[in-house]
């Protein structure tokens, strides 16, 4: 296929650098950043034994807690308590927790009748319920939630040696059958493989409010959430982007500490779920937009070279030779952390769950350009 305004040679060099350069990008990525976790290794060390307070915030919740509370209540440490804030439901969420109290004196309730957040999403209840939470560390999981094991606490805060003030855990999704589950799991397993091989780089840039830890005291001397209250979404990625150092966060992602949580049900709940979490990208520090902006560019532009070099025809065999070996990387790599992770059943649909994504996000960021998802509930 002939060019009209440049010469065919030069185009196919000028297509041919940028495609090497973007797949250069890319295995920097894979071999120099993503291999962190995926050959990630952790001595088994001793059951943390310290007190810990896990906190989850709910509304309208009845089903879920009435399902998972009592695996939290099971748990395996030797000194725990579970904080539940009640956040103006108008199900029978309280009576469900005034009944559960009676069984477990280790569950404390928080019970807000009025609403006067003047935060957004849930970052104020979480705040009270912090605030009410008798241990220095806090274990944050969601309603929705439950531990993938009886050693969740222990696994978890075994991790709060000296110096560490924040832990980072993986909050997996439950494998169902059909296409949304597939794409909803390789998005939050490639969610994770990012933050936490830049965490085990000490370059902390987020966690998930589902399966992480942090100490009161740093929730206190960095204010809280109140440097990013107007924002929905935030406080887990927020917060962290904020108090973490390079020597203050430890990761866990050994076996049993883990969380599940129930799939998003439909597409437009993903949808929903995914926008707000993308309203709080502006507000990174400069560097992480960087370094996440260039991963996901370089990403994009290097499918978009491979399409074009292969519609133009233009020297097939190197063309497709780089594209194998980009696509081998990216198949040891998210092997090796779904191994790591316990999830199962995505390898083979990876390049098509990816190529999905590559082209989702972008349409999401458009949309958010005209309307902003507030609601947390």
């Amino acid at each position: 296929m002939q060019l009209p305004y440049f010469p065919q040679q030069i185009a196919e060099q000028l297509a041919m650098l940028l495609y090497l350069a973007f797949f250069l990008v890319q295995m920097v990525y894979f071999w120099g950043v993503f291999r962190r976790l995926a050959f990630h290794r952790k001595k088994d060390e001793a059951r943390g034994a310290e007190p810990v307070s896990v906190v989850i915030c709910a509304r309208n919740e009845y089903a879920r807690l009435k399902k998972n509370i009592p695996l939290i209540m099971e748990q395996d440490h030797p000194d725990f308590e579970l904080v539940v804030v009640n956040d103006n439901s108008q199900d029978d969420t309280l009576e469900l927790l005034e009944d559960f109290s009676r069984e477990y004196p280790r569950l404390k309730i928080v019970n807000l009748s009025q609403d006067l957040n003047f935060f957004r999403g849930k970052k104020f209840p979480l705040s009270i319920g912090i605030k009410s939470a008798r241990h220095d560390i806090i274990l944050l999981t969601d309603a929705d939630c439950r531990p993938s094991s009886g050693q969740w606490i222990s696994r978890m805060s075994r991790n709060f040696t000296e110096g560490k003030e924040i832990v980072l855990g993986y909050g997996a999704y439950e494998l169902k059958r059909g296409p949304l589950n597939i794409l909803v799991r390789y998005d939050t397993l490639w969610v994770a493989i990012q933050y936490l091989s830049y965490a085990l780089g000490g370059n902390a840039y987020m966690g998930v409010g589902r399966n992480m830890a942090y100490r009161k005291s740093l929730f206190y001397r960095h204010k809280g959430f109140s440097s990013h209250y107007t924002v929905s979404s935030g406080d887990d990625d927020l917060f962290i982007n904020r108090a973490a150092t390079r020597h203050n966060v430890a990761v866990e992602v050994g076996e049993g500490s883990h969380t599940l949580s129930e799939p998003p049900r439909s597409l437009t709940a993903w949808i929903k779920q995914k926008r707000r979490h993308l309203t709080t990208w502006k507000y990174y520090r400069g560097k992480f937009k960087w370094l996440l902006g260039a991963w996901s560019f370089s990403q994009a532009a290097f499918w978009i070279m491979f399409a074009l070099l292969l519609v133009l025809q233009m020297n097939i065999l190197v063309t497709l030779g780089v594209f194998v070996l980009r696509l081998a990387s990216q198949l040891v790599i998210t092997k090796k952390c779904m191994k790591k992770l316990n999830e199962r059943k995505l390898l083979l649909l990876s390049p098509l769950a990816e190529l999905f994504l590559v082209i989702f996000y972008p349409m999401l960021s458009v949309v958010n350009l005209f309307s902003k998802p507030d609601k947390w509930k």
